[in-house]
């Protein structure tokens, strides 16, 4: 096995440093890539030939899954499938295969942003603070590849704040070179290892296999670039990453070797090569696709695709809608991520573009026939990329109704504690659909009940944003026109700094107490 962590020839030559800090850094990233090589040939070897035996029993828990059902059986095929999964990484960083992918033009800011979309459940805990200079410049290489190392290293800058923090990212440029530095203020990492990081199966996790970072050095060493790493105990660690302007030469797009037999339509070309599309696609969209098997979505990407493009070639429209449609409500069900499916679709219109693009060098068409195919080819999938949003949309503002509809149910109605006085208790999440639902309710109540004092409790309440305070004071002053007084018992710190940074003189319109039991011992 070899651990193909070295540069091409000519791409080191093209990349050798000058002036002593450049030397210096050379030097580091060859001690590295040494370090990593020798540990890699002992790990890939033993890899390869352990997922073997491994794949071999995953598939006879298969088969017996089809004639017994016991939870014993899925939890061994899942945890099976997680250990060919680490094995699976450790043979890719072992045995590169940027080869495979073709270099390209690569904005890494907008990479950057579309990383971050993924992330979107953690930016609640997390602050992300983008310092981008410079947003405009390119280097070459293998997008994929990259895009890989930087979600590793954002998913490590995640996994390293364990309550809230702060990630930065920056991005600039300074001579021939660019910089990416990526800082998070977690729980650092011991001086004494940071050596060992990019090391296979070393990580500082509770849980991980250190794959993550293996990958990271692998790419961005054969890219041409540098990692330097800053780390300290209980103050955060500093990623910062180093890049030439042209790191690699740009390689034009690869012969696809498509077969061509005289005569043939487009759709009998697309046929004839399908087997090859499938192929070509499942490499451009490997990392997209492991992102979708290891995360909780159940989709089967080949299969959608495949029928996708079948239906395309044979210019079914509106089988291609209603698929759209379907998929569309499906993702929305599952919570798949848009910016995933986008991923996926601008891969997909690249490659049959592609075959397009080899089938007409067979065959002779002039510039409006051209103009045609394209404008026709185009309306199709922008037209199911149409559906497939509205469709995604529809079911969420669905679910979104629905949800409310509950809320409103669940909703705890005034509680009369006498003839004249009552308790509002809000709990939960109060925006402002259901801030003007508790003003409704609120004052149909108090008027056909004759309440003269009621107490309203936000003990319960998780969320209230600026609006919502404003406009729950406003409600206040609605129950003092219909001749009610108003308690208001639970306020915590934040919804008091919140109403004096908008100028709320509550002490005039309202009571307040520190608790509902203060209220009513006092009150009643």
């Amino acid at each position: 096995m070899n651990f193909r962590l070295r540069l091409r020839r000519e791409e080191r030559k093209s990349l050798q440093p000058n002036g002593q800090e450049k030397t210096r850094k050379a030097t580091q990233t060859d001690d590295t890539l040494s370090r990593l090589a020798s540990i890699g040939q002992i790990a890939a070897g033993i890899a390869h030939e352990v997922r073997n035996p491994l794949t071999a029993v995953k598939g006879f828990l298969q088969l017996l899954q089809r004639e017994v059902s016991h939870s014993y059986l899925d939890f061994a095929c899942s945890e099976l499938e997680q250990a060919i999964s680490t094995l699976h990484d450790l043979l890719q960083v072992s045995k590169p295969d940027l080869e495979d992918e073709s270099c390209i033009a690569i904005n890494l800011c907008s990479e950057l942003e579309s990383l971050l979309y993924l992330f979107q459940d953690q930016i609640y805990r997390v602050q992300i603070a983008k310092k981008f200079r410079n947003s405009d410049e390119i280097i070459y290489g293998k997008r994929n590849q990259l895009k890989k190392a930087f979600f590793n290293l954002l998913k490590n800058a995640f996994e390293a704040i364990p309550n809230e923090g702060t990630i930065t990212i920056e991005h600039y440029r300074a001579g021939d070179f660019i910089y990416v530095i990526i800082s998070d203020t977690g729980v650092g990492v011991p001086k004494e290892k940071l050596q060992l990081l990019g090391t296979p199966f070393f990580t500082t996790k509770d849980e991980g296999t250190g794959m993550g970072l293996t990958q990271v050095y692998s790419t961005i060493y054969q890219h041409g670039g540098t990692i330097d790493v800053k780390s300290r105990e209980g103050i955060g660690t500093t990623f910062t990453i180093q890049f030439q302007t042209k790191t690699i030469e740009q390689i034009g797009a690869k012969d696809l070797e498509l077969q061509y037999v005289k005569g043939q339509s487009f759709k009998e070309y697309f046929l004839l090569n399908q087997d090859r599309f499938n192929e070509l696609f499942a490499s451009e969209t490997r990392d997209t696709i492991q992102l979708v098997k290891n995360s909780m979505y159940k989709i089967n990407v080949h299969e959608i695709f495949e029928k996708m493009a079948k239906l395309l070639v044979e210019d079914r429209q509106h089988e291609l809608t209603m698929l759209a449609k379907e998929l569309g409500k499906n993702g929305a069900q599952n919570d798949f991520p848009l910016v995933l499916k986008l991923e996926l679709l601008q891969a997909f219109r690249k490659l049959y573009w592609n075959f397009l693009h080899n089938y007409h060098k067979h065959v002779e068409l002039d510039m409006e026939g051209v103009f045609q195919l394209g404008i026709k080819t185009n309306f199709m999938l922008d037209h199911y990329i149409f559906h497939y949003f509205s469709s995604y949309i529809e079911y969420k503002d669905e679910l979104l109704r629905s949800h409310r509809e509950t809320i409103d149910e669940l909703s705890v109605p005034i509680i009369p504690l006498s003839s004249s006085m009552a308790v509002l208790p809000i709990v939960g999440t109060l925006d402002t659909y259901r801030a003007k639902r508790v003003q409704e309710r609120t004052l149909n109540q108090i008027a056909s009940l004759k309440i003269k004092k009621i107490i309203i409790d936000l003990s319960g309440v998780a969320f209230m944003d600026t609006a919502v305070v404003g406009h729950l004071f406003r409600i206040v002053e609605g129950i003092g026109l219909l001749g009610c007084k108003a308690i208001i018992t639970g306020i915590r710190p934040e919804i008091a700094n919140t109403m004096i940074e908008l100028g709320i003189p509550f002490t005039e319109k309202v009571d307040t107490k520190a608790s509902l039991q203060q209220a009513l011992e006092e009150y009643q």
